[in-house]
C-alpha cells in the first residue's frame, strides 16, 4: 500500500512540472504574438502618413541643401566662438603677439593646431609657434593642415570669414588660408634668433664696406630696426613655454626684452583652459619695466 502512495505522489509532481512548463511556454508565445501585431497595426497606420509627408520634405531639402545640417553642431560651435570672446574681453589685458615655445620632443601637430585656434579665437594678432629643433619649419605645411582642420572643428562655418596669414620666415611669400580674426601665424626655427643678429649685423658692415653708410650710422637703433623689419611681427609680450626645460632655447634673443615667460608641464594633451589661466596670469602681472 505504502508503494502505491509513492508511485501516486511521484505522478502528481510529475503533472505539476508539465503543467508549470506548458504554462511558461504559452505565456512566452503570447507576448510575443502579441508584440508582433502590435508592431504591425503601427506600422499599418504610420505607413500612410510618411508617405504622405515624404514628397514635400524632399522637395524642401532639394530647394535648400543646407536643411540637413546639424543646428545642434552649429549652436555648439557659436557658444564657444561666444565663449572665447567674452574670455579675451573680461582679461585684463591680452597680448597682442603671444609665442608658443615648444621645449619637447616630438611636436604634436594637432595640439599645437588648437593651441593657435584658442589664441585667434580670443583675439591674439600674432602667434609665433618655435622649436628648438626646427621640426614644425620644415614641416609647416603639416601643422597649417592640422591648423585649418582645427579652425573648421572649433569656430564653425563662421571661420570662412577671416584669413590666415602664414609666415614660415621672414621672406616667404605669404599663404592665404582661412582661419580666423584675421591673424598672423609665424613658424620659428633657431635660425631666426642669433642667426638672425649674425645676418642683420654682417649687412650693416657690408653697407659701410660698400660706403653706402658710415660706421658712425652704426647703432644699436638702427640693429633694432632691422631686426623689427626682418621679422615683420611686433615683440611677443607673452610666451608659453611648454616641457621641463629651464630655459627659451634661443627664442628670439633680440625681442624678448619685456617679454613674460610662463611655463605649462606639456604641449600635449593641452586644454583650452590651460591656455586661459596662462593668459589670466599674464593679465595679473605687473610689469615695472626696470623700475
Amino acid at each position: 500500500m505504502a508503494l502505491l502512495y509513492g508511485l501516486l505522489w511521484r505522478f502528481l509532481l510529475v503533472l505539476v512540472h508539465v503543467n508549470r512548463a506548458l504554462v511558461s511556454w504559452l505565456r512566452v508565445r503570447l507576448r510575443g504574438w502579441k508584440g508582433r501585431l502590435w508592431e504591425r497595426a503601427m506600422t499599418a497606420l504610420l505607413l500612410p502618413v510618411a508617405l504622405a509627408g515624404f514628397p514635400d520634405h524632399q522637395k524642401k531639402l532639394n530647394r535648400n541643401p543646407g536643411a540637413n545640417a546639424n543646428p545642434v553642431t552649429g549652436n555648439y560651435a557659436a557658444s564657444r566662438r561666444s565663449r572665447c570672446l567674452s574670455d579675451g574681453r573680461s582679461l585684463e589685458k591680452l597680448p597682442v603677439h603671444i609665442g608658443l615655445l615648444v621645449a619637447e620632443e616630438e611636436p604634436s601637430y594637432t595640439d599645437i593646431a588648437s593651441l593657435v585656434v584658442w589664441c585667434m579665437a580670443v583675439g591674439i594678432s600674432y602667434v609665433s609657434v618655435y622649436d628648438n629643433h626646427g621640426i614644425l619649419r620644415k614641416n609647416n605645411s603639416r601643422l597649417l593642415e592640422e591648423i585649418v582642420r582645427k579652425q573648421q572643428d572649433f569656430l564653425g562655418g563662421d571661420g570662412s570669414k577671416y584669413n590666415l596669414e602664414f609666415l614660415s620666415n621672414g621672406t616667404d611669400k605669404h599663404q592665404h588660408h582661412v582661419v580666423s580674426c584675421r591673424p598672423t601665424v609665424k613658424v620659428l626655427s633657431p635660425e631666426d634668433g642669433k642667426q638672425s643678429i649674425v645676418q642683420v649685423a654682417q649687412q650693416l658692415c657690408r653697407s659701410v664696406e660698400n660706403k653706402e653708410r658710415s660706421s658712425r650710422d652704426i647703432s644699436v637703433t638702427m640693429l633694432d630696426t632691422m631686426l623689427r623689419e626682418s621679422k615683420n611681427i611686433p615683440e611677443p609680450e607673452l610666451v608659453v613655454k611648454f616641457g621641463p626645460v629651464n630655459s627659451t632655447l634661443g627664442f628670439l634673443p633680440w625681442h624678448i626684452r619685456l617679454t613674460e615667460f610662463i611655463s605649462l608641464p606639456s604641449h600635449r594633451n593641452v586644454s583650452y583652459e590651460d591656455l586661459l589661466g596662462a593668459l589670466q596670469r599674464y593679465g595679473d602681472c605687473q610689469q615695472r619695466l626696470g623700475q
